[in-house]
C-alpha cells in the first residue's frame, strides 16, 4: 500500500488482486501455450478469429457508425456546454498537450507503419465489390479512400465515445475509477458490483490489442535498423527493440503523467509536423495534393457503402481483412485508452473534448494519409518497385523505400526511426498508466497516479507477449490478436454509446454540479480557468 499526500489530504491506494491476476495469468498462459505448441496456438487463434469475423462483421461495422453518429450528436447537444469537473475545475494541461497526447495514444503509431504500405495492398488487391482492375487508376482511388475510411473519422469516434463518457462519469458523477462506472448511466448504480468483471475483460482486450500495435512498431523499427545498420530483422533484433521500448515507457510512466507522457507527446507532435512539411516540400507535391483532394471526395461519396461492407455476397474477404480488422483494433484499445484520455480532460467542456479527441486528430490523419499514402502510390506508379519490396522484404520495408526517394534520406530515415520509437513509447506509456490505475483502489480526482511496480509489471508482460506474437505468427498473429481483443469490447462499446446518448439528452439528471445549470436544466456557459500547477508528492508507507 502507498500513501499519497495531496493538498494535505492522505489518500490510500490499495492493490485489487481480483482485477490484476485474472487477465495477467491468462496472458501468461497464452505465452506458455505458444511456446509449448506453436502450431496449436496459431490454429486456435485463427479458429476463434475466423468465427468472430464470419459472424460479427456486420456488428463491428454498425457499432462503428453508431459511435460516429453519437459523437456528432453529443457535440451539438446540451452536454457539449458542460464543463468536465464543474465550472470551477482547472485543466490538468494545455489544449495543445491534449491534442498531441490523443494523437500519440490512439492511432498515430499505426499511421507510421501502415501509411505507406497499406495503400499498395489495396492498389493491387482491391475489393471485388468496387469493380476496378488491380493496379489501375480506379484501384489507386480505391486505395486512398480506404486509407481515409480506416484512419480518420471512424477510429477517433470510437475513442471519443469512451473518453467523453468516462470523463463525465468520473468527474461530474463522482463515480469510481473503473470502466464499469461508465455503465452506470445505462444500468444504474447496481452495475457497480460487476465493475471488476468489466475491468478484467477490458484489460485482456487492451493487452491483446497493444501486443498487436507494439508488434507493428517493432517490425517497423526492425526494418529500419536493417536498412540503416544492416542488422537482420528477426526475433533477436525484435527482442532488443521491444526491451528498449518497454524500458523507456516504464521509466516515463513511473515518472508520472504530467512529466513523462506530456513531454513525449509534445516531442512526437513537433516531429510529425516536421515530417509532413518535409514530404510536402520535397515529395511529389502537385500529385499528392491533387490526388488527395480527389480521393477525399470519393471517400465522402462512398462513406456509408464502404463503412458497412462485409463482403458476404461477393465472397470477398477484403472487408474482414482490412476495415473490420481495424474496427477490432480500435475497439480493443478504446475502453482503457478512453479511460486515460478521459482522465486528462478535467477543466474542459465536452465540446472541447470532442474537438481534441475527434475533429483535430481526424483532420491530422487525413493530411498524413493524403501525403504519405499518395506518395507511396505515386512512386509505385513510377516504377520504383515498392510493391516488390513489400512482397520480398515485408510490410515494414515500404516506408523506407518512400523515404529513399526524398533528399537527404540518409538523415531522414534515422530521424523517422526516432519518431517511430517515441510514438510507441508514448502509446504504451499512457495505456500502462490506465491499466495500472484499474488495478488499485484510490485513484481519485485529486490522486491520478498508480503504484510504479504495477506499471512495470504490465509493461514487462506486454513486451513478452508482443515478442511471442510477432516471432511465432508475424503480421497474421498481429491481426489475430487484434480480433481477439476487439470482440469483447464490441459489446462494451454498444453500452457506452447508449450511455453517452442518455447523458447528453439530460445532463443535469446525472451531474452532481447542479449549480452549473439554469432553472430549465440547461448548462450555464462558463469560462476556462488557468491550468492546474499543483504537484502531488508520494510518500512511501
Amino acid at each position: 500500500m502507498v500513501n499519497y499526500m495531496e493538498k494535505n489530504k492522505e489518500i490510500k491506494v490499495s492493490f485489487k488482486k481480483w482485477i490484476f491476476f485474472p487477465p495477467w495469468l491468462l496472458l501468461v498462459a497464452l505465452v506458455v501455450i505458444s511456446l509449448w505448441n506453436e502450431e496449436k496456438f496459431l490454429d486456435g487463434m485463427h479458429f476463434v478469429t475466423n468465427f468472430i469475423l464470419e459472424n460479427f462483421a456486420w456488428a463491428f461495422n454498425t457499432v462503428t457508425l453508431l459511435c460516429l453518429g453519437t459523437v456528432i450528436f453529443v457535440f451539438f447537444s446540451p452536454l457539449g456546454k458542460v464543463r468536465i469537473g464543474g465550472r470551477k475545475a482547472r485543466p490538468i494541461m494545455s489544449f495543445s498537450n491534449l491534442v498531441w497526447i490523443t494523437l500519440c495514444t490512439t492511432v498515430a503509431s499505426g499511421i507510421l507503419f501502415w501509411g505507406c504500405a497499406e495503400p499498395l495492398y489495396h492498389f493491387y488487391q482491391p475489393a471485388i465489390s468496387q469493380g476496378v482492375e488491380p493496379g489501375s487508376a480506379g484501384a489507386a482511388i480505391f486505395a486512398m479512400k480506404t486509407m481515409f475510411l480506416e484512419w480518420t473519422l471512424s477510429p477517433y469516434a470510437i475513442y471519443t465515445v469512451v473518453a467523453v463518457l468516462f470523463a463525465f462519469v468520473f468527474y461530474n458523477m463522482k463515480q469510481s475509477y473503473s470502466i464499469g462506472s461508465a455503465f452506470v448511466p445505462v444500468f444504474g448504480g447496481k452495475v457497480k458490483k460487476y465493475g471488476g468483471i468489466i475491468d478484467v475483460v477490458c484489460l485482456v482486450a487492451l493487452v491483446l490489442g497493444m501486443a498487436a500495435s507494439l508488434g507493428t512498431g517493432t517490425l517497423t523499427l526492425g526494418g529500419g535498423v536493417e536498412k540503416v545498420f544492416g542488422i537482420t530483422s528477426g526475433p533477436a533484433s525484435w527482442a532488443v527493440i521491444i526491451f528498449a521500448i518497454v524500458t523507456v515507457f516504464i521509466i516515463s510512466s513511473v515518472s508520472g503523467i504530467m512529466k513523462g507522457i506530456r513531454i513525449l507527446s509534445s516531442v512526437n507532435g513537433y516531429v510529425y509536423v516536421f515530417l509532413l512539411v518535409f514530404i510536402l516540400i520535397f515529395g511529389p507535391t502537385a500529385f499528392m495534393l491533387n490526388f488527395s483532394v480527389e480521393s477525399l471526395g470519393a471517400y465522402l461519396q462512398d462513406f456509408f457503402r464502404m463503412s458497412l461492407e462485409t463482403g458476404e455476397i461477393t465472397g470477398d474477404s477484403w472487408a474482414r481483412s482490412w476495415p473490420i480488422f481495424y474496427w477490432c483494433v480500435w475497439m480493443a484499445w478504446a475502453p482503457i485508452s478512453g479511460v486515460f484520455l478521459g482522465k486528462i480532460l478535467k477543466g474542459y467542456t465536452v465540446r472541447d473534448a470532442i474537438k481534441c479527441n475527434f475533429f483535430i486528430p481526424a483532420v491530422f490523419s487525413m493530411i498524413w494519409m493524403g501525403l504519405f499514402s499518395s506518395s507511396s502510390i505515386y512512386y509505385e506508379m513510377q516504377g520504383k518497385g515498392l510493391y516488390d519490396s513489400l512482397l520480398n522484404r515485408g510490410t515494414e520495408s515500404v516506408v523506407y523505400e518512400v523515404l529513399e526517394q526524398l533528399p537527404i534520406s540518409s538523415i531522414i530515415i534515422p530521424f523517422y526511426l526516432f519518431i517511430v520509437f517515441i510514438s510507441f513509447v508514448t502509446a504504451a506509456d499512457s495505456n500502462t498508466n490506465a491499466m495500472a490505475g484499474l488495478c488499485v483502489d484510490g485513484i481519485t480526482v485529486d490522486n491520478q497516479e498508480s503504484p510504479a511496480w504495477l506499471k512495470i509489471c504490465w509493461g514487462m508482460t506486454l513486451g513478452i507477449l508482443t515478442w511471442v506474437v510477432i516471432s511465432f505468427a508475424g503480421v497474421d498473429g498481429i491481426k489475430a490478436a487484434s480480433d481477439l481483443g476487439g470482440f469483447p469490447s464490441l459489446f462494451i462499446m454498444i453500452i457506452l454509446a447508449i450511455g453517452l446518448i442518455k447523458v447528453s439528452r439530460n445532463p443535469v439528471k446525472y451531474d452532481v454540479y447542479k449549480e452549473d445549470y439554469d432553472i430549465a436544466g440547461r448548462p450555464i456557459e462558463s469560462v476556462q480557468l488557468s491550468i492546474e500547477r499543483d504537484e502531488e508528492k508520494i510518500i512511501p508507507e
